[in-house]
């Protein structure tokens, strides 16, 4: 039987660590079970999975996690915090808490070698101001990675489940499409936050599909899409000199990509993004 975390407990775990949530690391914690239940069922969680959670703070969704018979592998780049975290399994999930290992890192800097197991879905409340980067890098750094769900920014949700035309789509959408493909599932009140963000969140749902093409090296397109959304108002064959050299060459690339130059980076989808790339 795993005890989730209320209110109650969240604020009371807090004042024993003497833990005062700061903006900086983006610590909103979760305190609402039926919340953290609702993720972990979205997150597609089954018994045996190895879950990477990333910030796990005081628990709450590390204990849902847990819960669903995962092995969890927690993320903790605060050492108060990553202390404490498998007394608190210990206590409310005692019969789970073998299944938890806390690695104290940055999660922008582990890699495959700094993890005990190879997970094969990402579950976590990500800080708002590294939310893309995280998911980017754990994606390029952990091939086992198959899926993962994701709480961030309503804007952020937004930006990261954009398709080709819409006014938000840009370099967070093309670099994770590159992956495979992504969807805003559901929307979080602030309400079962603490403290309660300035900001709406929402879940975002991605999973790893196949290449967009073998022959295209993905940091090579990366910095086409980079180019490409430098300076969105202009047009490819402007906005891609500097990549290609000049303008001029950037015309000669996009036309053999099939691609007009006076398209814009908006219009167009990971695929022509991997045609460009693939003429350099």
């Amino acid at each position: 039987m795993v005890e989730l975390l209320g209110p109650a407990e969240i604020r009371g775990l807090a004042e024993e660590l003497d833990v005062r949530p700061t903006k900086k690391l983006g610590q909103n914690f979760v305190h609402d079970p039926n919340t953290v239940r609702r993720i972990v069922e979205l997150a597609g969680v089954r018994p045996g999975d190895v879950v990477l959670e990333v910030g796990p703070g005081l628990g709450s969704l590390t204990l849902g996690l847990l819960d669903a018979g995962a092995s969890v592998v927690a993320v903790e780049i605060d050492p108060v915090l990553a202390t404490r975290l498998p007394r608190t399994a210990a206590e409310r999930a005692p019969e789970a808490a073998d299944r938890l290992t806390v690695v104290g890192a940055d999660a922008l800097r582990i890699t495959a070698a700094d993890l005990p197991a190879s997970p094969v879905s990402l579950v976590a409340n990500l800080p708002y101001n590294v939310a893309v980067p995280v998911v980017l890098h754990l994606l390029a750094e952990l091939p086992s990675l198959a899926r993962g769900l994701v709480m961030v920014q309503t804007e952020v949700a937004d930006r990261m489940a954009a398709g080709p035309g819409s006014r938000i789509y840009g370099v967070p959408s093309v670099k994770l499409a590159w992956y495979g493909p992504a969807r805003k599932v559901g929307a979080v009140p602030r309400s079962v936050f603490w403290p309660v963000p300035n900001v709406d969140s929402a879940l975002v749902a991605f999973e790893r599909g196949p290449a967009v093409s073998e022959d295209i090296d993905r940091q090579r397109l990366f910095a086409v899409v980079d180019a490409a959304f430098s300076q969105r108002r202009k047009t490819l064959r402007a906005a891609l000199a500097g990549w290609a050299g000049s303008a001029d060459r950037a015309g000669e690339l996009l036309a053999a990509a099939g691609i007009d130059p006076k398209t814009r980076g908006e219009q167009l989808a990971v695929q022509d993004f991997a045609r460009i790339a693939a003429q350099a």
